[in-house]
């Protein structure tokens, strides 16, 4: 058995990204453990949908614990920072964001962590976030420094896989199921599949997924992108997870994070 850290933002962002070798690591014997930046203090939430007294951070902590369960992880840890906001709000430079955390403060706070679990594997974000996340580029930096600390040598970078993307979308486009015109290569979310080196075949945990992604409620709604979208669509968009770890490819080199441990 082998230990799984997978470090992520805010809450939901493990079920979107990861969820899939969450619960296929978990499936396998394999130990499982979330660790999030901030209590999504920022997110957006309908109105009168919290209780009366109950705060959007006590909410989404919650639903984190919930999804947490659906994909197997043992352990969920909040290192207690603030949500900063998407790129370019006010609220990024608030006092206790994890946009303006220390860097090395916080890889000790997660390396801290590795050390507890002998953690075998880290998950954490591309340079860019996957989509310029102020919150996800800290990730990314954090999560890098904090596997130096404690030795966690198997670093996999989540992302997303731009080509594959645009590639469902001209589909869809062609399909008449998409209303706005298909981004050409510049566009700022994901990396070029030319630069990815581990796909993990997720398409057993889709029901897993989309159960987590309903734990979430406050944030994704029955009606949202995620979860309105056809099978076909879900198992295009989510039925792979993709990675890049450094001294790996070029192309596809690794299907799974956890092989060999």
């Amino acid at each position: 058995m082998a230990t799984l850290v997978t470090f992520h933002a805010h809450p939901d962002d493990e079920c979107i990204s990861c969820g899939g070798v969450m619960r296929k690591a978990a499936d396998e014997g394999h130990r499982v453990v979330l660790v999030v930046a901030t209590r999504g203090e920022v997110g957006e939430v309908p109105d009168g949908f919290l209780g009366s007294g109950e705060e959007l951070w006590e909410r989404r902590v919650r639903e984190t614990h919930a999804a947490a369960e659906v994909l197997g992880a043992a352990r969920v840890e909040f290192l207690g920072y603030v949500d900063s906001g998407m790129m370019g709000e006010p609220t990024n430079d608030a006092p206790g964001t994890f946009w303006t955390a220390s860097v090395e403060e916080a890889a000790e706070r997660l390396a801290v962590i590795l050390r507890e679990e002998s953690a075998d594997v880290l998950t954490i974000y591309d340079d860019n976030g996957g989509y310029g996340h102020p919150d996800h580029i800290q990730v990314h930096r954090v999560g890098q420094r904090a596997a130096e600390l404690a030795g966690t040598a198997r670093v996999f970078q989540a992302t997303m896989n731009a080509d594959h993307m645009r590639a469902g979308m001209a589909a869809a486009k062609a399909a008449g199921d998409l209303t706005f015109d298909v981004p050409d290569e510049d566009f700022d979310m994901g990396k070029p599949a030319s630069v990815i080196t581990a796909a993990v075949d997720v398409t057993a945990y889709l029901d897993v997924k989309r159960k987590a992604m309903r734990a979430h409620a406050s944030q994704i709604a029955e009606d949202s992108f995620f979860l309105a979208m056809p099978d076909e669509g879900f198992a295009h968009a989510f039925g792979t997870e993709w990675f890049i770890r450094e001294g790996q490819g070029p192309g596809i080199t690794e299907t799974d994070l956890m092989a060999g441990l």
